[in-house]
């Protein structure tokens, strides 16, 4: 009976000195006893590391936070035109080449919103000849607006046949048009090229 828990006794210290000596720093010229795993196991452990929360309140924290610098990103790109980090619908060339059309010309529905808000304004004078002139102003506007987008539409669209005959342009005239609709100040990408300037 004495014997083994001396045995025991004795076996417990040379396990002891067997971990202390597993987590003493090595020689690095001395084989570390395993294999190197290969770059891509290597990555997916790392990953694998990063991204397991310990529960819901954190995944959902780490998603909010991921989420949080996506859109912080994304707005720098629409400030600066980083195409790397520009949403989805402002991505390509196609998409940059109908920006730079758009940004380099005049277009009548720019001024829209100044021109209505005077509109408006003439319009609540009590005055029968002020306000038949705000209406026929309203008129005037919205046929110069359809006027400058047809010809817009027929112009871009050209463009866009003859530069990007292979790239797929749904939905690039679209986009033109509703960025007509922005003041230049307020058009999200900035635009990079100024107007008259060829793009």
């Amino acid at each position: 009976m004495f014997r083994s828990r001396s045995s025991k006794e004795e076996k417990a210290p040379t396990d002891k000195v067997q971990v202390d000596l597993s987590k003493a720093s090595r020689d690095p010229q001395a084989p570390k006893g395993r294999p190197t795993p290969k770059r891509a196991v290597a990555q997916s452990q790392r990953r694998n590391g990063a991204a397991a929360p310990s529960n819901r309140k954190e995944a959902m924290k780490r998603q909010r936070e991921a989420r949080r610098a996506d859109l912080a990103r994304q707005r720098e790109a629409l400030a600066s035109g980083d195409e790397r980090y520009l949403p989805a619908r402002d991505k390509g060339p196609v998409r940059r080449f109908v920006r730079d059309f758009v940004d380099s010309r005049f277009c009548v529905a720019e001024f829209f919103l100044p021109l209505a808000v005077v509109i408006l304004v003439l319009s609540m004078i009590r005055i029968s000849n002020i306000q038949n002139i705000a209406l026929l102003l309203w008129l005037g506007v919205i046929v110069m607006i359809v006027v400058d987008s047809i010809g817009l539409v027929i112009r871009l669209k050209k463009q866009l046949n003859e530069r990007f005959p292979n790239e797929p342009k749904r939905g690039a005239v679209a986009y033109g048009l509703m960025r007509t609709l922005q003041m230049r100040r307020l058009r999200l990408p900035k635009p990079q090229v100024k107007r008259g300037e060829r793009p």
